[in-house]
Protein backbone atom coordinates (compact mmCIF):
# COMPACT_ATOMS: atom_id res chain seq x y z
CA UNK A 1 0.00 0.00 0.00
CA UNK A 2 2.73 2.44 1.00
CA UNK A 3 4.69 1.49 -2.09
CA UNK A 4 1.70 2.36 -4.28
CA UNK A 5 1.27 5.69 -2.53
CA UNK A 6 4.96 6.49 -2.97
CA UNK A 7 4.75 5.57 -6.65
CA UNK A 8 1.69 7.79 -7.15
CA UNK A 9 3.41 10.69 -5.40
CA UNK A 10 6.46 10.22 -7.64
CA UNK A 11 4.28 10.26 -10.78
CA UNK A 12 2.46 13.42 -9.64
CA UNK A 13 5.77 15.10 -8.81
CA UNK A 14 7.24 14.22 -12.22
CA UNK A 15 4.12 15.53 -13.98
CA UNK A 16 4.34 18.79 -12.04
CA UNK A 17 8.01 19.16 -12.97
CA UNK A 18 7.19 18.45 -16.62
CA UNK A 19 4.38 21.03 -16.66
CA UNK A 20 6.58 23.64 -14.98
CA UNK A 21 9.47 22.96 -17.37
CA UNK A 22 7.19 23.12 -20.40
CA UNK A 23 5.65 26.39 -19.24
CA UNK A 24 9.09 27.88 -18.61
CA UNK A 25 10.18 26.94 -22.14
CA UNK A 26 7.03 28.39 -23.68
CA UNK A 27 7.42 31.65 -21.77
CA UNK A 28 11.01 32.02 -22.93
CA UNK A 29 9.97 31.35 -26.52
CA UNK A 30 7.09 33.82 -26.27
CA UNK A 31 9.37 36.46 -24.80
CA UNK A 32 11.52 36.07 -27.88
CA UNK A 33 8.62 36.73 -30.23
CA UNK A 34 7.16 33.25 -30.73
CA UNK A 35 3.43 34.01 -31.00
CA UNK A 36 2.47 30.33 -31.16
CA UNK A 37 4.14 29.74 -27.80
CA UNK A 38 2.19 32.67 -26.35
CA UNK A 39 -1.09 31.25 -27.65
CA UNK A 40 -0.27 27.90 -26.07
CA UNK A 41 0.33 29.60 -22.72
CA UNK A 42 -2.97 31.45 -22.94
CA UNK A 43 -4.84 28.32 -24.00
CA UNK A 44 -3.76 26.61 -20.77
CA UNK A 45 -5.15 29.42 -18.64
CA UNK A 46 -8.06 30.73 -20.71
CA UNK A 47 -10.85 28.82 -18.95
CA UNK A 48 -9.74 29.97 -15.51
CA UNK A 49 -9.22 33.54 -16.73
CA UNK A 50 -12.59 33.79 -18.45
CA UNK A 51 -14.37 32.28 -15.45
CA UNK A 52 -12.79 34.84 -13.15
CA UNK A 53 -13.65 37.69 -15.50
CA UNK A 54 -17.25 36.50 -15.70
CA UNK A 55 -17.48 36.23 -11.93
CA UNK A 56 -16.41 39.86 -11.59
CA UNK A 57 -18.32 41.56 -14.41
CA UNK A 58 -21.40 39.28 -14.53
CA UNK A 59 -21.87 39.66 -18.25
CA UNK A 60 -20.62 37.52 -21.13
CA UNK A 61 -19.78 40.42 -23.44
CA UNK A 62 -18.00 42.33 -20.67
CA UNK A 63 -16.10 39.19 -19.66
CA UNK A 64 -14.90 38.71 -23.22
CA UNK A 65 -13.76 42.33 -23.36
CA UNK A 66 -11.89 42.05 -20.06
CA UNK A 67 -10.35 38.77 -21.21
CA UNK A 68 -9.15 40.42 -24.41
CA UNK A 69 -7.71 43.36 -22.48
CA UNK A 70 -5.87 40.90 -20.25
CA UNK A 71 -4.35 39.09 -23.23
CA UNK A 72 -3.21 42.37 -24.79
CA UNK A 73 -1.58 43.56 -21.55
CA UNK A 74 0.04 40.19 -21.03
CA UNK A 75 1.45 40.14 -24.55
CA UNK A 76 2.82 43.66 -24.18
CA UNK A 77 4.25 43.03 -20.72
CA UNK A 78 5.60 39.51 -21.21
CA UNK A 79 9.16 40.64 -22.10
CA UNK A 80 9.35 42.24 -18.64
CA UNK A 81 8.43 39.03 -16.78
CA UNK A 82 11.66 38.03 -15.02
CA UNK A 83 10.53 34.70 -13.55
CA UNK A 84 8.77 32.52 -16.16
CA UNK A 85 7.57 29.98 -13.58
CA UNK A 86 5.31 32.69 -12.13
CA UNK A 87 3.53 33.19 -15.46
CA UNK A 88 0.14 31.85 -14.28
CA UNK A 89 0.01 33.99 -11.14
CA UNK A 90 1.33 37.01 -13.06
CA UNK A 91 -1.42 36.53 -15.67
CA UNK A 92 -4.09 36.19 -12.99
CA UNK A 93 -2.93 39.43 -11.38
CA UNK A 94 -3.30 41.20 -14.72
CA UNK A 95 -6.82 39.77 -15.04
CA UNK A 96 -7.81 41.01 -11.59
CA UNK A 97 -6.46 44.48 -12.32
CA UNK A 98 -8.29 44.58 -15.65
CA UNK A 99 -11.52 43.52 -13.93
CA UNK A 100 -11.18 46.19 -11.26
CA UNK A 101 -10.43 48.88 -13.83
CA UNK A 102 -13.38 47.81 -15.96
CA UNK A 103 -15.73 47.70 -13.01
CA UNK A 104 -14.59 51.10 -11.77
CA UNK A 105 -15.49 52.56 -15.14
CA UNK A 106 -18.95 51.02 -14.98
CA UNK A 107 -19.43 52.04 -11.34
CA UNK A 108 -20.58 48.59 -10.29
CA UNK A 109 -19.27 45.57 -8.44
CA UNK A 110 -21.57 42.56 -8.67
CA UNK A 111 -20.58 38.92 -8.63
CA UNK A 112 -22.43 36.33 -10.66
CA UNK A 113 -24.22 33.62 -8.70
CA UNK A 114 -22.48 30.24 -8.83
CA UNK A 115 -25.32 28.36 -10.52
CA UNK A 116 -24.66 30.34 -13.71
CA UNK A 117 -21.06 29.13 -13.82
CA UNK A 118 -21.60 25.40 -14.06
CA UNK A 119 -24.17 22.71 -14.73
CA UNK A 120 -26.11 22.00 -11.54
CA UNK A 121 -28.72 19.66 -13.03
CA UNK A 122 -27.57 16.80 -10.82
CA UNK A 123 -27.21 18.94 -7.70
CA UNK A 124 -29.77 18.79 -4.92
CA UNK A 125 -32.00 21.86 -4.34
CA UNK A 126 -30.79 22.11 -0.74
CA UNK A 127 -27.15 22.26 -1.83
CA UNK A 128 -27.93 24.93 -4.44
CA UNK A 129 -29.75 27.04 -1.85
CA UNK A 130 -26.83 26.76 0.57
CA UNK A 131 -24.35 27.66 -2.16
CA UNK A 132 -26.37 30.71 -3.18
CA UNK A 133 -26.62 31.88 0.43
CA UNK A 134 -22.88 31.52 0.79
CA UNK A 135 -22.27 33.34 -2.48
CA UNK A 136 -24.56 36.22 -1.54
CA UNK A 137 -22.70 36.57 1.76
CA UNK A 138 -19.43 36.66 -0.16
CA UNK A 139 -20.80 39.46 -2.35
CA UNK A 140 -21.34 41.63 0.72
CA UNK A 141 -17.71 41.51 1.83
CA UNK A 142 -15.14 44.25 1.42
CA UNK A 143 -13.14 44.01 -1.79
CA UNK A 144 -9.94 42.76 -0.11
CA UNK A 145 -11.77 39.89 1.61
CA UNK A 146 -13.89 39.08 -1.40
CA UNK A 147 -10.88 38.80 -3.68
CA UNK A 148 -8.84 36.44 -1.49
CA UNK A 149 -11.82 34.18 -0.80
CA UNK A 150 -12.67 34.08 -4.49
CA UNK A 151 -9.11 33.14 -5.39
CA UNK A 152 -8.75 30.59 -2.59
CA UNK A 153 -12.09 28.79 -2.63
CA UNK A 154 -13.47 29.30 -6.12
CA UNK A 155 -10.18 29.30 -8.06
CA UNK A 156 -8.31 26.95 -5.71
CA UNK A 157 -5.14 29.03 -5.43
CA UNK A 158 -2.85 28.44 -2.46
CA UNK A 159 -2.05 31.19 0.03
CA UNK A 160 1.41 31.46 -1.51
CA UNK A 161 -0.04 31.89 -5.00
CA UNK A 162 -2.54 34.50 -3.83
CA UNK A 163 0.25 36.46 -2.15
CA UNK A 164 2.15 36.43 -5.45
CA UNK A 165 -0.92 37.47 -7.44
CA UNK A 166 -1.85 40.33 -5.10
CA UNK A 167 1.79 41.20 -4.34
CA UNK A 168 1.36 41.17 -0.59
CA UNK A 169 2.73 39.09 2.33
CA UNK A 170 1.31 35.62 2.92
CA UNK A 171 0.42 36.72 6.44
CA UNK A 172 -1.82 39.42 5.00
CA UNK A 173 -3.56 36.89 2.77
CA UNK A 174 -4.18 34.56 5.72
CA UNK A 175 -5.53 37.45 7.79
CA UNK A 176 -7.91 38.50 5.01
CA UNK A 177 -9.09 34.92 4.56
CA UNK A 178 -9.71 34.54 8.29
CA UNK A 179 -11.53 37.86 8.62
CA UNK A 180 -13.53 37.22 5.47
CA UNK A 181 -14.70 33.89 6.84
CA UNK A 182 -15.55 35.52 10.15
CA UNK A 183 -17.64 38.10 8.33
CA UNK A 184 -19.49 35.33 6.48
CA UNK A 185 -20.10 33.54 9.80
CA UNK A 186 -21.82 36.66 11.09
CA UNK A 187 -24.19 36.61 8.14
CA UNK A 188 -24.91 32.89 7.97
CA UNK A 189 -25.63 30.22 10.53
CA UNK A 190 -26.04 26.46 10.39
CA UNK A 191 -24.08 23.24 10.29
CA UNK A 192 -23.42 23.57 6.56
CA UNK A 193 -21.48 26.80 6.99
CA UNK A 194 -19.57 25.48 9.99
CA UNK A 195 -18.52 22.36 8.12
CA UNK A 196 -17.53 24.34 5.04
CA UNK A 197 -15.47 26.83 7.02
CA UNK A 198 -13.76 24.10 9.04
CA UNK A 199 -12.80 22.19 5.91
CA UNK A 200 -11.46 25.37 4.33
CA UNK A 201 -9.52 26.57 7.36
CA UNK A 202 -8.10 23.09 7.82
CA UNK A 203 -6.18 23.52 4.57
CA UNK A 204 -4.19 26.48 5.90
Amino acid sequence: MNRNVDLLSLIVEKEAIFITTTQHSLVVLAQNGDEQAFYQLIEREQHKLYRMAYVYVQNENDAVEVFQQTIIRAYEGLPLLKEPHYFATWLTRIMINCCKTYIAKKKTMELVEPHTLEDLNSTSPTYIEEELDLWQALCQLEEKYKTVLLLRFYQDYSVKDIAAILQCPEGTVKTHIRRGLQAIRQQLKGAYLDEWVQSVEGSH
